[in-house]
């Protein structure tokens, strides 16, 4: 089995974004993370090497104090190597679009935790920087679904606890951990049931 054959010819990809607030189209993207799904000789899902990116606030962007309190980034810090979200994105899209072609993907579906806060963000940032997203533009795999099916549980740390799954309070709200995490936990409820029914004959 392909990826291709696993989810309706579509290469998932698990995103997460850290932001400045709660409104894609005024508030800040701020941090971008993403992690290519590939699939094995044995069929099972597992998460490729990630893409991070700091991103600096577009020109105008709002940047809400009672999200950074949360997320805990220092915007101005130099040390962030933060670069602007037009370059970021134009190397992630540019990284996932070679997978799909080596895949023989038609799409890309962004795979997240509370999916369509990241799309949401993912299109206005591409809007802005005049790029062609990979990502269909309203689906999307959502791993609260997938927790409260296989665990009960829709909040990302307890889904993890319950999946056995190392997970590190400490370095959560960081675009780059809850990515890799949130990958973990995908592949492992994917691969804890039985699609050979999906395979194509």
């Amino acid at each position: 089995m392909q990826i291709k054959d696993r989810i309706r010819g579509y290469l998932p990809v698990v995103v997460d974004i850290e932001t400045g607030g709660f409104n894609c189209e005024t508030d800040a993207m701020l941090e971008i993370c993403a992690v290519i799904i590939g699939i094995d000789e044995h069929g099972k899902l597992f998460p490729k090497e990630p893409e991070h990116f700091h991103i600096e606030p577009f020109s105008g962007a709002n940047l809400e104090p009672a999200a950074l309190k949360f997320n805990g980034i220092d915007v101005y810090n130099p040390l962030r190597g933060a670069v602007k979200e037009k370059l970021a994105l134009n190397e992630m899209f540019k990284t996932i679009r070679t997978e799909m072609k080596t895949q023989d993907c038609t799409r890309s579906i962004l795979v997240g935790h509370n999916a369509f806060f990241d799309l949401g963000f993912l299109y206005a940032a591409s809007n802005r920087s005049k790029l062609k997203s990979p990502f269909h533009q309203f689906s999307t795999i959502d791993t609260v679904s997938l927790s409260a099916l296989a665990f009960g549980e829709t909040v990302l740390a307890k889904a993890i606890a319950k999946a056995g799954i190392e997970f590190d309070n400490k370095q959560a709200h960081s675009a780059l951990y809850d990515t890799v995490k949130t990958a973990e936990l995908f592949c492992q409820i994917f691969n804890s049931l039985d699609f050979s029914s999906t395979e194509k004959d």
